[in-house]
């Protein structure tokens, strides 16, 4: 196994509402090494989107600790690029802008390296020939590749990726993970990837925490352990079935035990 990258433990964060404190999340474990891709998995509402704010510096935890490269996380930082469901690209700047804003506050740089390190990533993400065009003129998942490339630009330790792509069709989203495998291979970042996906997740990833909710919490963690050459045809293989019939059954435990327990507070 590589270094440990990130390390988060008993981590907990609780709101105060209307109506009271509401725990979103309680006790949550995981680590990433470095150079993996790591998977949070659950139904809606289980905190997998409040983790990685916590892990981006976004929002500050309640209970426990996340260390990264041995220091807590207290804000955000250049160590972390974060990429969202909505792709939040500047609509008066070109693609290679857009990207290159990133490097804004970076005065180690010109201009010039600036733009050949846009373009660079543009490249990366398979948008070579369209640096100088606006967001508006290009599909759903040219506009996500572009901030992926963003995110990327800077060369961030750990890639933080909220439910990037659902939002895109079933065609588009299948692209853009192949996409993602190839990235994360030639980038060398690691990868915290929220999703409510099984395919989505056993295909990307080296391992998967499956979320439970009410409050969000770890339920079971599991290691894929498939070729490092990923194709769709995976999809067929009796190991992916297997790894995706474990987490079904896992989720559907979850479902049986919040309805039982909903119905003995009735």
């Amino acid at each position: 196994m590589s270094e440990l990258l990130l390390e988060a433990s008993h981590v907990g964060r609780t709101f105060e509402t209307k109506k009271g404190r509401f725990t979103a999340l309680n006790d949550v474990h995981l680590t990433i090494h470095q150079h993996e891709f790591v998977s949070l998995l659950g139904p809606s509402g289980c905190g997998k989107s409040t983790f990685l704010r916590l892990v981006a510096g976004l929002d500050q935890i309640t209970d426990g600790t996340i260390v990264l490269n041995g220091q807590p996380i207290t804000r955000p930082g250049r160590d972390r690029g974060v990429v969202f469901q909505q792709y939040s690209l500047l609509p008066w700047l070109l693609a290679w802008e857009n990207v290159a804003f990133a490097l804004k506050k970076d005065r180690l740089l010109n201009k010039k390296q600036k733009k050949e390190l846009a373009y660079h990533f543009l490249k990366l993400v398979g948008l070579e020939g369209f640096e100088t065009v606006y967001p508006s003129q290009m599909s759903g998942g040219m506009q996500q590749r572009v901030a992926i490339a963003r995110a990327l630009v800077f060369k961030p330790k750990l890639l933080l990726m909220d439910e990037p792509f659902g939002a895109l069709d079933a065609q588009t989203r299948r692209d853009m993970q192949d996409l993602l495998v190839k990235v994360f291979k030639e980038a060398q970042s690691s990868v915290l990837f929220v999703t409510h996906d099984i395919d989505e997740a056993v295909y990307l990833s080296d391992r998967v925490y499956v979320m439970a909710s009410g409050p969000g919490r770890n339920a079971k963690e599991l290691t894929i352990e498939l070729p490092d050459a990923r194709d769709w045809s995976l999809q067929l293989t009796e190991p992916f079935i297997a790894y995706k019939k474990e987490i079904i059954l896992e989720l559907q435990k979850q479902r049986r035990e919040a309805a039982e327990k909903a119905a003995a507070t009735r």
